[in-house]
């Protein structure tokens, strides 16, 4: 009898316990079904919607290292003084910094997608502006609105991107729109080096992008608009079915539901909190504009707007050479910003900037050594040839050319809206141009007055440039893209959008203020 029992209460037992594998396989068969549409949300269409979208990164890499190189030729041609070449980079973060301040309700109010269309084509209209002409004030107008492009673009971007994303891609596919503009600045730092030697360059450099922007807008307006934004319009229904071809799924009720949730906690919040010790929300802003300052106060905005100018003045002597040394600066760029995007989730974005900044201030300390035995001149990198000394450069056009032939060459071929509106400009230009006579008449172009100066060793030259590498690919792996993805963590969902224009507006701001004394600075030393 109890052994007929024992085998009795065995079996039950056994059924007992396969009943509940059953249903617990069947609960993770379930679960993982529930998964599916998550997992399956980043697919191809999702992926080329943030990469068109993502073209902006590239636009405004681009914009942001052109001038680098095209500042040499255009300094020449319009014989433009130390200070007016420090309008012709700031114009641009002038610009900047005014779309920061109004982009955030133009982005709210018209949509992100119609944003990216606006600033695409503001872009294309100003490179057009450009081209025909060959004006100091064209030149400043054309580059505020690049600047206002650029800047309403790279809000814009990042935040389209952000609400079309799967949760679980979101992270990848916001840094592609960091790779974009690392890979832009690569692009541009080539571009100086292949126009460098042509006439006219810098015309080319700034069509390059016309094409590509142009491009941009046409492809935008095919593309879905943000579901988020459909949501705060109360467009429900058309957010549902963005959301379901952007998720390949059938039914996207629960995400629309909580994009509505974090909608309802924006409300909490006031511009004001930003400052309050609600929520430690005072020293979270702190923190936040702590970064944005030693991003911009550790030089990057030198290297990356100076940078053919700085090496210029350390031995590279012809455009070409320094061109082709700042395009080394670009390819180091793209290559420390890779392994950062990549690796940041397992590593964590403290290491990388605590790892950054400490080879950064290596870097610096050696470079700063290095150019103690280095004769910098800005000045005389500043007091830039006029187009009769580019002429002289040129050794085929040597021959049977007397100083005062070239003279009366170029005065019977200025253009009466050039002489008229050169008159206007500032008392500096004057200055240059007679130095620069002043040279030709004894005989001398500016190349031979830096021989004269002696060359700089080239060990010294090189270290110069190696240090410099080394702190572009610090930078590129720390402070660079760590400091925005620190600021996008620190901020609730409710506020986190007006915090990143506050601290946008700072970067423009102390990027602007940089910028636009950097060579006074360097030639009054």
């Amino acid at each position: 009898m109890v052994p007929g029992q024992s085998t009795e209460d065995l079996g039950q037992q056994s059924q007992t316990m396969r009943a509940r594998e059953d249903e617990e396989s069947s609960r993770a068969s379930r679960h993982r079904l529930r998964k599916l549409p998550a997992r399956a949300g980043c697919g191809t269409f999702t992926f080329l919607t943030s990469a068109v979208a993502a073209v902006s990164g590239l636009l405004m890499g681009y914009e942001l290292g052109l001038i680098s190189g095209a500042l040499l030729q255009m300094s020449s041609l319009l014989a433009l003084s130390c200070k007016e070449q420090e309008i012709v980079v700031s114009s641009l973060l002038f610009g900047a910094l005014f779309a920061s301040l109004t982009g955030g309700f133009l982005i709210d109010r018209f949509g992100r997608r119609l944003a990216i269309i606006i600033a695409s084509s503001l872009l294309v209209l100003g490179s057009l502006l450009l081209l025909p002409y060959e004006s100091y004030g064209i030149l400043i107008v054309g580059r505020i609105a690049i600047g206002i492009s650029i800047s309403l673009s790279s809000i814009a971007t990042c935040v389209y991107i952000a609400e079309i994303a799967p949760q679980h891609r979101r992270g990848l596919l916001v840094s592609l729109n960091e790779l974009m503009i690392v890979i832009g600045i690569l692009f541009a730092y080539i571009s100086n080096y292949a126009f460098a030697s042509i006439s006219y360059g810098w015309k080319y450099m700034f069509g390059f992008v016309i094409p590509l922007g142009a491009l941009q807008a046409i492809a935008m307006y095919f593309l879905p608009p943000s579901p988020r934004f459909l949501v705060m319009k109360n467009n429900d229904e058309a957010a549902r079915k963005v959301l379901e071809r952007l998720r390949e799924t059938s039914d996207a009720t629960k995400e629309l539901t909580v994009i509505k949730s974090s909608l309802k906690d924006e409300h909490q919040y006031s511009f004001l909190d930003l400052f309050r010790s609600k929520n430690n929300m005072r020293a979270r802003m702190l923190v936040g504009l702590t970064l944005v300052f030693f991003v911009q106060t550790t030089g990057q905005p030198n290297i990356l707007f100076y940078a053919s100018t700085v090496l210029k003045s350390v031995g590279f002597q012809s455009n070409e050479a320094a061109s082709l040394a700042s395009t080394g600066v670009g390819v180091v760029k793209v290559v420390s910003t890779v392994p950062a995007t990549v690796f940041v989730d397992q590593v964590g974005s403290k290491t990388f900037l605590c790892i950054g900044s400490s080879v950064m201030a290596v870097s610096l300390v050696t470079m700063g050594l290095v150019n103690r035995n280095i004769h910098v001149n800005f000045t005389i990198v500043c007091r830039n040839q006029s187009p009769e000394d580019l002429f002289l450069q040129r050794t085929g056009n040597l021959t049977g050319v007397t100083n005062g032939s070239l003279r009366d060459l170029f005065a019977g071929t200025a253009s009466p809206e050039r002489l008229s509106f050169d008159v206007q400009r500032s008392p500096d230009v004057a200055r240059t141009r007679e130095l620069n006579r002043t040279a030709m008449a004894g005989g001398k172009g500016t190349a031979e007055s830096h021989m004269e100066s002696g060359e700089v060793p080239i060990v010294l030259k090189w270290l110069s440039l190696a240090s410099l590498l080394v702190y572009v690919a610090a930078f590129s792996i720390g402070l660079g893209p760590m400091s925005w993805l620190v600021l996008s963590e620190i901020f609730p969902g409710g506020i986190r959008g007006r915090a990143m224009a506050l601290t946008s507006s700072m970067n423009w701001g102390i990027n602007l203020l940089i910028s636009l004394t950097f060579l006074t600075v360097t030639g009054s030393t």
